[in-house]
């Protein structure tokens, strides 16, 4: 398919489905801004995979994409509040730029899709060894499990953050 063709497709497919959508998504958000927004963002991503003839129902596909961006953008406040949350409890007034407070939010955002990603077990065995400093035997004690399954259940998280890392 030309690029013509598929432009045309999409111009099509973008005319169809806008409005509709805008008021899909306006019904869980209630506000119109973001609604376009979204709209936005989903038409987007339908645009940059180019793969448009290929999609079968089109509401059900921009419904998936557009409450995966609304869950990502729920998540994504949840951790910035989180962050100013922490960042008020700390008695340094230091100023942080613009820059460095996208690049640690975005780190932030990271590591929470990293711990999602990890079995329930897993989360709990890495954040009491990275985060409450107890040693395999402690972890191993309070949960009732081996020292043994306490490493697997490390390693196997601490590979996936390398991965996350590497990426």
């Amino acid at each position: 398919m030309s690029e013509l063709e598929l432009n045309g497709q999409f111009d099509s497919f973008y005319r169809e489905h806008h409005r509709w959508l805008i008021v899909w998504i306006k019904g869980r958000l209630n506000c119109p801004q973001q609604a376009r927004d979204l709209a936005q963002d989903t038409f987007l991503s339908v645009l940059i995979k180019q793969r448009i003839n290929e999609i079968g129902t089109p509401r059900a596909h921009l419904s998936s994409i557009a409450r995966n961006l609304i869950i990502d953008q729920y998540r994504r406040r949840s951790v910035e509040q989180a962050y100013l949350d922490a960042l008020v409890l700390q008695s340094t007034s230091e100023a942080i730029s613009p820059q460095d407070y996208h690049c640690i939010i975005e780190t932030l955002l990271e590591i929470d899709r990293l711990l999602d990603d990890m079995s329930d077990r897993g989360r709990t065995i890495f954040l009491m060894a990275q985060i409450d400093g107890l040693s395999y035997v402690e972890i191993g004690r309070r949960l009732g499990i081996s020292v043994t399954t306490v490493r697997k259940h490390f390693i196997r998280a601490m590979a996936q953050c390398l991965l996350l890392i590497e990426v």
